[in-house]
């Protein structure tokens, strides 16, 4: 089986968490295959001011000029002759970090209307792991009913919600616990943050 993972970054709020978990998939050494929707880009640039082209993409612009153990294939969202978009083509993965509600309604219709939507409908009928990671709130029923599919589908729905059991000194503590427990259902292994029950977390606080 290919180790191969996709991430798609959407436009939904919380960018940061797309290209933190971008660097991490880089640094643990997989070949990702990313593509951004012209939202995502918009948002991208609003948040953390990296402005990405989408027609002439350099890596530079959005991750600086770290090297990195991994490999990076970019996809334009509008090319469905890209290999993800098939199938046939394997990988061990796809992360939708974030994920608008306009793209989970497209994942939950059917709708396959650019290569992400197309991707990520290819990895439910292939069986394959689809975490989706949506932002947004509240949530409305649709966007509830929306959710209920995909994960009957075989999505896993994983809200950045991140957790404070780990005692967080910094928004990066935040972020990080999101993108670990997206690294988990993925199966790529990061020791991004404390994992409850480890020698180091804190203590039992559970109210009785």
């Amino acid at each position: 089986m290919s180790s191969d993972l996709v991430l798609a970054i959407t436009g939904a709020s919380g960018s940061i968490y797309g290209t933190r978990l971008l660097e991490t998939l880089l640094a643990a050494g997989r070949r990702v295959h990313l593509t951004i929707s012209p939202a995502g880009a918009q948002v991208l640039a609003h948040e953390l001011d990296r402005r990405v082209s989408l027609e002439h993409f350099d890596p530079a612009d959005l991750l600086g000029d770290e090297p990195s153990a991994g490999e990076l294939v970019y996809h334009h969202h509008g090319d469905f002759t890209a290999g993800i978009a098939s199938g046939s083509f394997l990988t061990a993965g796809m992360a939708i970090c974030p994920c608008s509600m306009g793209t989970l309604a497209a994942i939950a219709g059917g709708n396959s209307g650019n290569l992400i939507h197309r991707a990520a409908d290819v990895h439910l009928k292939e069986r394959r792991r689809l975490v989706l990671v949506p932002r947004e709130t509240p949530l409305g029923s649709i966007g509830i009913e929306n959710m209920r599919s995909v994960a009957t589908a075989g999505a896993v729905i994983l809200p950045a919600s991140p957790g404070f059991y780990h005692q967080p000194k910094t928004i990066a503590d935040l972020v990080d616990f999101v993108v670990g427990r997206i690294c988990d259902q993925l199966g790529v292994e990061v020791e991004l943050t404390r994992r409850w029950g480890h020698p180091d977390a804190p203590p039992d606080t559970t109210v009785s």
